[in-house]
């Protein structure tokens, strides 16, 4: 008998983002209905979403954080403390290590998002990290999500993927399925193995994430 497989989808936004107004019960509810089995909360620079969206379903929810850092953004899972936004890439990374994190790079080759990064800068940190995201729904252009594959393989780098949702209609848009994982060393025993799943989502849904962003500034 084969080892029990899960559906991840490591990327996703709550209202607890500037540019989201997805509450975290219809997060999980629209986990749920798509088949997932864990899903990494990974707000902006704060746990808040996470914790929250943690406490209704500890089973489903796992901490994290997409940390902007100075040389472009980090996602993390499996978080206990909350990293906040600025740091240099290795410093955020060092307060990552210290509290036990699963460390993922988001969308590196993403120009169109302001937390891509400059290869140099991805070449200096891909030692200290345990994964990349390989591919995101929300990447406008398919070749940044191949780059990022290709990158990964070329420095023995396992692969994370997310849906990158900022509304409910988003999530498991992309997943990962892997081996089944209960904390941040066992995903990192089993996060090489895992399989792409899932598909580019429509170029309209960053409308919704710049009409939350307008939203939250007028209320």
């Amino acid at each position: 008998m084969g080892a029990r497989l899960v559906n991840v989808d490591f990327h996703c936004h709550t209202i607890f983002s500037i540019d989201s107004l997805t509450r975290p019960e219809y997060l999980i509810s629209s986990a749920h209905k798509r088949g997932l089995d864990r899903v990494v909360v990974t707000d902006h620079n704060t746990i808040a979403g996470a914790v929250a969206a943690h406490t209704l379903d500890p089973d489903l929810i796992i901490v994290g954080e997409e940390i902007m850092t100075r040389n472009g953004e980090i996602l993390a899972a499996y978080m206990t403390a909350e990293i906040a936004p600025g740091l240099t890439a290795k410093e955020t990374i060092k307060r990552l290590r210290d509290q036990g994190a699963f460390i993922s790079i988001s969308h590196p080759f993403d120009s169109h998002r302001s937390g891509s990064w400059r290869r140099d800068d991805l070449l200096d940190i891909t030692p200290l990290v345990d994964a990349i995201e390989v591919f995101n729904a929300r990447s406008i252009k398919a070749g940044s999500n191949r780059l990022a594959r290709e990158f990964a393989v070329q420095h023995r780098l396992a692969g994370t993927v997310g849906s990158d949702a900022h509304s409910a209609g988003e999530i498991g848009a992309a997943w990962l399925q892997l081996s089944f994982f209960s904390d941040a060393d066992s995903l990192r025993e089993v996060i090489g193995q895992g399989k792409v799943q899932g598909h580019l989502s429509p170029f309209w849904v960053h409308f919704y994430s710049r009409f939350a962003h307008l939203y939250k500034k007028v209320v």
